[in-house]
């Protein structure tokens, strides 16, 4: 799965921070942007596959589930 979210960046000394406005909590930082940026890359990523299992856990057995693209 591919998408893309908007990256926040602002300097605190020798640091960069990152956040990302659409995903709220979703944090990174680093002392370099790479590293922040990558570091956002992994806070998304598990708040998302977090978000997901959480909304999965009380499906009924009959619910059908299916994959939606979005591009």
């Amino acid at each position: 799965m591919r998408n893309e979210f908007t990256a926040v960046f602002e300097r605190d000394g020798v640091w960069f921070v990152a956040y990302c406005p659409e995903v709220p909590g979703a944090n990174g930082q680093g002392r370099t942007k790479e590293e922040a940026r990558a570091s956002l890359a992994d806070a998304i990523r598990l708040i998302l596959d977090d978000r997901r299992d959480d909304a999965l856990r009380g499906l009924p057995p009959e619910a059908e589930r299916e994959t939606v693209t979005v591009e």
